[in-house]
């Protein structure tokens, strides 16, 4: 066998192993972290007080969950809010205590939408913080709410023969994807979901 097959052969077993650690780090070590998802898949027990105007029954409302969650993927909110308070650069001053893993134990949570910039808050727990009718007039027209907001408006998720428009269905699923996450964690703790209990650190001052 001469030096270059030699080094083939090398840079062959070389590459297979590497796949193989690829496989296990990125592939194998993540499915088994998400071991704590509970049966239920950690949705919620049953439909909040403003929501019960749009929805009858808890499948109804778990349904609008996934399709609100699909519709930010689908719109690429995630490229600039961001679902993961990071320990780097104060951001636990300006968005509560850094993330932890089980603040994501949940299916609204796959895939996990970490984001990829810091342009728009970051919405990890966003869940209460603002009204309904506030979300429903920063989607339709974010300059309302946030003068200096660069988010677009998304008027084709409303009926605009109304005055006001009103929210369809696309809409009404966004607001209620928003005003369910972080919706388990309260004073560090879990709550509505009755999941395991996951305590924050506390905030930098």
């Amino acid at each position: 066998m001469n030096r270059l097959e030699r080094f083939s052969t090398i840079f062959l077993i070389a590459g297979f192993c590497f796949f193989i650690m690829a496989l296990l780090a990125l592939g194998i070590a993540p499915a088994l972290m998400t071991s704590g998802i509970p049966e239920d898949g950690g949705m919620p027990k049953e439909i909040p007080a403003e929501f019960q105007v749009y929805y009858k029954d808890l499948n109804e409302y778990h349904e609008a969950l996934f399709l609100g969650r699909d519709i930010y993927i689908k719109e690429a909110c995630w490229h600039c809010h961001s679902q993961y308070v990071r320990p780097v650069g104060g951001e636990s001053m300006m968005y509560g205590a850094v993330s932890t893993p089980g603040e994501y134990e949940n299916l609204l949570n796959r895939p996990h939408l970490f984001g990829t910039r810091r342009v728009g808050p970051d919405l990890t727990r966003e869940a209460g913080k603002k009204s309904n009718d506030w979300h429903f007039a920063h989607l339709y027209d974010p300059r309302s709410t946030t003068p200096n907001s660069v988010m677009p408006g998304y008027t084709w998720y409303y009926d605009e023969s109304t005055n006001p428009p009103t929210p369809k269905k696309e809409a009404i699923a966004v607001v209620a994807y928003l005003q369910q996450l972080g919706s388990w964690v309260k004073d560090g703790k879990r709550t509505v979901h009755d999941l395991n209990e996951v305590t924050l650190p506390p905030a930098e001052e």
